[in-house]
């Protein structure tokens, strides 16, 4: 099954690299590239990527207000942010707006394939630097406050660290030494106790200030 991949990126050097990277690659096509978010949101929904490559800093409008902008359009496809930035504040308004993974324009062309493998399977893909970034900003913030009954245990506050770092399902359980269905059930119980539906809305609303 070919994944089809947008490109969002006012860099038209970049944006051509990107392409033919994407079109090279078995099982991947770039079905379209765009040089503003105004543009895109036009297109975008014609298109029907599967995912899209996104750059922050765009000409008018920036790339966290098109993903939020382009999730409610098109809330199936999957983003992710593709940019020069790596402070935590761009990092977690994009995650927030719906983004589920964020790599670095340094990162291999190998490195980004890698990444859309990973979020058409569920993962949240990020640099190991990103990564890093995310956990230091999880242990340094505390948790929004929750009603008594909502508040997250030991063991699901351990779940949720591993989702911020983008961990898949499986890896959480070898790590924390516990069954993949005792994952799938934790995360369901932070998703319900954070009143979210998705990892991103989980990480990004247990982080928030």
């Amino acid at each position: 099954m070919t994944t089809n991949v947008s490109i969002v990126e006012d860099n038209e050097q970049l944006r051509v690299t990107l392409a033919r990277v994407l079109n090279r690659a078995a099982g991947f096509k770039c079905v379209s590239h765009y040089g503003s978010a105004e543009d895109a949101l036009k297109g975008l929904p014609t298109d029907k990527p599967d995912v899209v490559l996104m750059d922050i800093n765009l000409p008018g409008m920036n790339g966290v207000e098109c993903v939020r902008l382009l999730k409610q359009s098109v809330p199936t496809v999957q983003v992710i942010m593709l940019t020069a930035y790596e402070d935590t504040e761009n990092i977690f308004n994009s995650l927030a707006a719906g983004a589920s993974g964020y790599l670095l324009k340094r990162s291999k062309s190998a490195e980004i394939i890698e990444a859309i493998h990973d979020v058409r399977s569920g993962g949240s893909p990020m640099t190991t630097h990103i990564a890093r970034k995310v956990v230091q900003s999880f242990q340094q913030r505390s948790v929004m406050p929750l009603a008594p009954d909502d508040e997250l245990s030991p063991r699901e506050q351990e779940v949720l660290n591993c989702l911020a770092q983008g961990l898949m399902y499986k890896e959480i359980s070898d790590k924390l030494g516990i069954g993949f269905e005792t994952v799938r059930t934790y995360i369901r119980r932070i998703y319900e106790k954070l009143h979210v539906r998705t990892r991103t809305e989980a990480v990004a609303k247990a982080l928030r200030k």
